[in-house]
């Protein structure tokens, strides 16, 4: 097994934007390196036969058509609000 040196894992980490400390960026540098090994045995099996595939499924759209419906009037929609506005719903800030 060759451990990528430090400088490999700094740089991963850079382009993963993550901010590491040396124990993480020693963890990191381990399991990363588990991982390329185990895509090079991977890379020794003869797929010449598999047949490239985007899905495993089988499945193809299971969404549902979109049709258009009449839906509630605002006034049901709007019964069981806390607040509303000129027929809108009231909610606090989520931005400061």
């Amino acid at each position: 097994m060759d451990k990528l040196t430090k400088q490999e894992t700094e740089h991963i980490a850079k382009l993963a934007n993550l901010t590491l400390s040396a124990e993480e960026l020693e963890k990191i540098s381990g399991q990363l390196s588990e991982t390329i090994d185990y895509i090079k045995k991977l890379n020794v099996l003869d797929t010449s036969i598999v047949l490239p595939t985007a899905q495993t499924t089988g499945l193809k759209n299971v969404f549902r058509e979109d049709k258009v419906q009449p839906s509630l009037p605002q006034r049901n929609v709007l019964s069981n609000a806390k607040k509303t506005y000129k027929g809108f719903f009231v909610t606090k800030s989520v931005f400061d």
